[in-house]
This record gives C-alpha cells, sequence and structure tokens, in this order.
C-alpha cells in the first residue's frame, strides 16, 4: 500500500497580506421590526374602531324595524337620555339652543337627515317636541333609532336575543 503524505502550508497555518477590512454596511432591509409594529397597529385599530360610535349610554326602546340605508355623509344623531338631556353627537345643549345650533349644522351639511336616539323613558310628547325643533332647524327627515328583537305586532312572537 502506498503511504499518505501530508502536506504542510507554506505560511504555516495563517494567511498572510490580508488584513481584516471595515464592516461592510448591510444592504438588506430587516422588515420583521416594521411587521410587528404593523401588526401592533392593526390590533389596537381593531379593538378602537366600535368604541368610535357615538358612545352616550341610552336604553332604545326595540322595534321590528329595518335598518336604514347608509349614506355617504357622517350622520347628524341627535340623543336624549333618561335625565331629560339633550345631546349633538356627544355634545350637551341646552333645549333654548337647539333650534339655533342645528340651524348652523344644517347650513353645513348636504344631506338633511338626522337620526334621533331616545331613551325608552322619556316622555311621547318630549321626543315630539324634539322632532319639532329637529324639522325648525333644517332637518326635515329624522329617522327614529331603536334596538332591534322587539315584538312585530303580527302575532308572531318577538325574536330572542341569543
Amino acid at each position: 500500500m502506498g503511504a499518505a503524505v501530508q502536506q504542510k502550508d507554506a505560511g504555516g497555518g495563517r494567511r498572510r497580506g490580508r488584513r481584516r477590512s471595515r464592516a461592510r454596511p448591510m444592504a438588506e432591509i430587516n422588515v420583521t421590526p416594521f411587521v410587528d409594529v404593523m401588526l401592533v397597529l392593526l390590533i389596537i385599530f381593531m379593538v378602537a374602531a366600535p368604541l368610535m360610535t357615538v358612545g352616550v349610554p341610552v336604553e332604545l326602546p326595540k322595534t321590528a324595524a329595518g335598518a336604514l340605508p347608509g349614506e355617504d355623509e357622517e350622520p347628524l344623531t341627535v340623543t336624549m337620555t333618561a335625565t331629560g338631556e339633550i345631546q349633538i353627537q356627544t355634545t350637551p345643549v341646552a333645549r333654548d339652543e337647539l333650534v339655533a345650533r342645528l340651524r348652523g349644522i344644517a347650513a353645513e351639511r348636504t344631506s338633511d337627515r338626522v337620526y334621533l336616539r331616545a331613551d325608552g323613558a322619556i316622555a311621547y310628547s318630549d321626543v315630539m317636541q324634539v322632532m319639532g325643533a329637529l324639522n325648525a332647524g333644517g332637518f326635515g327627515n329624522v329617522g327614529l333609532v331603536t334596538d332591534t328583537g322587539g315584538p312585530a305586532l303580527d302575532g308572531r312572537p318577538a325574536p330572542r336575543d341569543e
């Protein structure tokens, strides 16, 4: 058999003549932190979006009526609380200032639609007074907001909320 020959580097195992240069800048973009931030923002907006609706607590009466069709402009909402307070969107308004405020708002809007949210404990006459004020303020298209699941008044039982 043959003998194995061992070769030895001439430089003794070291590289000569070449020194380490400065670290070169990385040419790739690390998108992992960007994706992490975007996912966190997505979760924040998904949680916050339902909370951005008009947040005045009102016990709406239940009816069998369906929803009204949507529109391009954000709807104006007038709320009557159980204590008798009137609010435009979330801003409290005194009863004697209501018509003047509504006229100013109507001058800036293209739609004459307004949604009236009234607590179920409020007297019918109070709701009708505010509806008259809405009409006098320039809003002729008034939608009454209710919760679904009320009686249909046609002999069928009311659907149950699950």
